[in-house]
């Protein structure tokens, strides 16, 4: 459940503490530093307060920051207990269903992460496919630790913003939501193609695809809802099928007519 930015505004130093304590994982320092700002006219005047004791931390705080973070795909950590935004987040990315091959792909890349920096690989995982999230601990490896600590603290700051878009409500909201929909249109009868079904899939490599969406398309070739909306986009690799037989089927088109285009808005 949110709480209101005015609430925020209004609470004692403490309580403002324990509410956005673990915005930053394990440092409630910063919301603490925050709170000297109030009062905020907005969320993103709040994130911006925060964003800001970050950035004029110690470099020694800053490197404790990253560290409180938990490996990505640990089963020791996740037997231990994440906290409940980073378990989220990581479910948020199949990390709790690996199969064998990947869980043994992300054991690899998190030893050779933290064997030449000493600190966790993090990502903001929400943004991210388990195959994108491997595909970037590739990129990544190769950077030197200044590079890779800045690179840090800026995927800390996204998972930040979109912890903070989930716990206040206010009259502003963050920019960190994307939007996937699809438009079908018959181009036999030069219309719409309503009831349509759709399956949005999302692909792996070493591991089973997962179905993100199903829908129907409406009178208008669209879906009622978008495939993904109110969360980001994940970066990877995407199937999106059509069910266009019993839908010619049943308007008598031949099989050589049977065509269908998309846009994606």
């Amino acid at each position: 459940m949110s709480t209101k930015l005015s609430d925020l505004n209004a609470a004692s130093k403490d309580d403002f503490v324990a509410t956005l304590g673990n915005i930053f994982e394990h440092s409630p320092w910063i919301a603490e530093q925050a709170a000297t700002f109030r009062p905020f006219a907005g969320v993103n005047a709040l994130f911006a307060a925060m964003k800001q004791v970050v950035d004029h931390a110690l470099a020694e705080q800053r490197l404790a920051l990253i560290k409180a973070h938990p490996d990505l795909a640990n089963k020791t950590q996740r037997a231990a207990g994440l906290t409940a935004e980073s378990n989220a987040e990581q479910n948020s990315a199949g990390l709790d269903r690996l199969s064998d091959a990947e869980f043994a792909a992300f054991e690899r890349a998190n030893n050779a992460y933290k064997a030449k920096f000493g600190i966790p690989y993090i990502v903001c995982a929400r943004r991210h496919t388990k195959d994108s999230i491997l595909r970037d601990f590739e990129r990544r490896l190769p950077n030197d630790a200044a590079t890779e600590v800045q690179t840090s603290i800026g995927e800390i700051c996204r998972i930040a913003a979109l912890r903070l878009d989930q716990q206040v409500s206010a009259d502003d909201r963050l920019s960190v939501h994307g939007r996937l929909s699809t438009h079908v249109l018959d181009t036999h009868s030069g219309k719409p193609a309503a009831g349509i079904s759709v399956v949005l899939t999302e692909l792996s490599d070493l591991g089973e695809s997962r179905v993100v969406a199903r829908a129907v398309t409406n009178s208008d070739g669209r879906t009622d809802q978008p495939l993904i909306g109110g969360r980001p986009v994940p970066i990877g690799r995407y199937e999106l099928m059509f069910g266009i037989s019993d839908y010619f089927s049943g308007r008598g088109v031949p099989l050589s007519d049977r065509r269908s285009s998309t846009r994606y808005p």
